[in-house]
């Protein structure tokens, strides 16, 4: 089978990570988190008072900023998780708690911090073998992928899910406040101007509202060998 590229999008919380990285370790592939690197750019926004949820976004520091924001993934390990880390530090953990969840849509949006880390996701897809999942994979990161997938689940669906991540991580979190949440990013994805979040015409559309993890594999498998011949 020859190598390809794989772009996964998808709604946030639609569990296209959790798939693209079970995927990437099943067939060999390095697996990419595209929203991970959006979440450490955030981190990093949020922790030297570049952004905050009283006052938003300060876009024009940001971009100032965006020379000084390394991002890079560890190796996966046994369980095939990699971890993200910002200018060296792991920062897994952090970028997945609800601060940063609340204002990475709004980071996300900037078209300087779209185009520089396009950039660097093309580079890491460059000798292909790669699963890549995010919101615009498929539509500008590699349009020419061999498999596309459009993720899809019910707003209520992916907030049930997230809730159960959440409070097995330790984290407090209400089923009202990460449904708000989910809600308001998908209304930011979809509607920004720089590569809105959409299904590609060529990409295939898994709704996985009543789908089991092995369920979803099996899918996947079966469009990848298909795809990859």
């Amino acid at each position: 089978m020859k190598k390809i590229i794989i772009a996964i999008d998808g709604y946030s919380s639609s569990g296209k990570s959790t798939m693209a990285r079970d995927l990437a370790r099943r067939i060999g592939y390095v697996y990419v988190d595209s929203g991970a690197m959006y979440r450490a750019v955030t981190l990093y926004a949020i922790r030297h008072g570049i952004a905050d949820t009283d006052s938003g976004v300060d876009t024009e520091t940001l971009v100032r900023s965006l020379p000084e924001i390394g991002i890079s993934f560890t190796p996966a390990g046994a369980d095939g998780t990699q971890h993200t880390l910002l200018n060296g530090e792991d920062v897994e953990k952090e970028i997945r708690d609800m601060k940063v969840s609340s204002l990475v849509s709004p980071v996300a949006v900037i078209p300087e911090v779209r185009h520089r880390l396009t950039a660097i996701q093309q580079e890491y897809g460059r000798d292909k073998g790669i699963v890549m999942d995010g919101r615009d994979i498929g539509t500008t990161v590699f349009p020419d992928a061999e498999m596309k997938v459009f993720v899809n689940a019910s707003a209520e669906e992916r907030a049930r899910r997230r809730v159960k991540e959440l409070t097995e991580k330790g984290e407090k979190v209400t089923y009202e406040e990460v449904l708000e949440n989910i809600k308001e990013r998908d209304h930011i994805d979809t509607t920004r101007k720089e590569s809105p979040l959409r299904k590609a015409d060529d990409a295939v559309l898994l709704d996985n509202d009543n789908m089991t993890i092995p369920q979803q594999m099996d899918w996947l498998l079966r469009l990848y060998e298909d795809r990859s011949r």
